[in-house]
């Protein structure tokens, strides 16, 4: 599991005010996102676009910024920074697309990144942050930084992003009771008998879970204060599962940010 840390490893001090206000914005705290700050600081950059391409090319493979910098022959704060600016274009891009809805099939579950405190793990394990996700069978994921697992908490999310009358699979968290009296058909599993069963399961969140855990856990920390981007940027890789895809994608949303 990735650690999130308070410090951030050394890497280049950024614009606090502009990754604190997107952050906000994809937690649902906040109404402005200042590009500006964002665009100028790329359009300043003294990279060519020989490197700037080889850097986005090390990104979508999911090198480290300190490794894509030696492959590159630049500075590692440089590469840092690059990175970092393209997972707030990333975020930013699927804050647009945050409104969308989803019907059918669909997987709800939450999990914990982060702590390093041994002791109580799971659902409210100390010094964690706490991530709704929703996934679509057969299409896309959606997740969400949440302050608790409470039905008050989940519900609005759902209503918000799901068809009336979809299905919906979760395990036997009492946050989802609100669900059986819902506009929603309700499907509960256990994990212990029916987690393999062919409809009844939420394999699907679970397999996200791990492939955003996994991919963090090569950084050997994440700063607390950038963990919303770097869950974006799994959201995105996993609704993006193709590399040239990835690669097109990132290059066509740089191309617009800075015209």
């Amino acid at each position: 599991m990735p650690c999130l840390s308070g410090k951030d490893g050394g890497d280049i001090q950024i614009a606090y005010a502009v990754v604190k206000s997107l952050c906000n914005k994809i937690m649902g705290l906040s109404q402005i996102t200042p590009l500006g700050v964002m665009r100028d600081g790329m359009r300043k950059s003294r990279l060519s676009k020989v490197k700037q391409g080889r850097l986005i090319e090390h990104f979508v493979a999911g090198t480290t910024a300190r490794c894509a910098a030696s492959l590159v022959g630049v500075n590692r704060k440089t590469a840092a920074y690059y990175f970092h600016r393209l997972r707030e274009i990333i975020a930013y891009h699927l804050e647009q697309e945050s409104d969308r809805v989803v019907g059918g099939e669909i997987e709800v579950d939450e999990s914990y990144f982060g702590g390093s405190r041994k002791g109580k793990r799971g659902r409210g394990a100390a010094g964690k942050v706490p991530v709704f996700g929703l996934l679509k069978r057969g299409g896309r994921v959606y997740t969400k930084i949440i302050q608790d697992a409470r039905s008050d908490t989940l519900m609005p999310i759902i209503q918000r992003k799901v068809v009336p009358d979809s299905i919906v699979y979760s395990d036997g968290w009492r946050g989802y009771n609100a669900l059986d009296v819902s506009d929603f058909k309700h499907f509960r599993i256990n994990h212990s008998k029916l987690f393999a069963d062919k409809k009844n399961h939420i394999n699907g969140i679970e397999n996200f879970w791990n492939q955003a855990k996994r991919h963090m856990r090569k950084f050997n920390g994440v700063p607390r204060e950038h963990f919303p981007l770097f869950l974006k940027e799994c959201e995105w890789r996993f609704n993006n599962p193709n590399p040239q895809m990835q690669m097109m994608q990132i290059k066509q949303w740089v191309r617009e940010f800075l015209a």
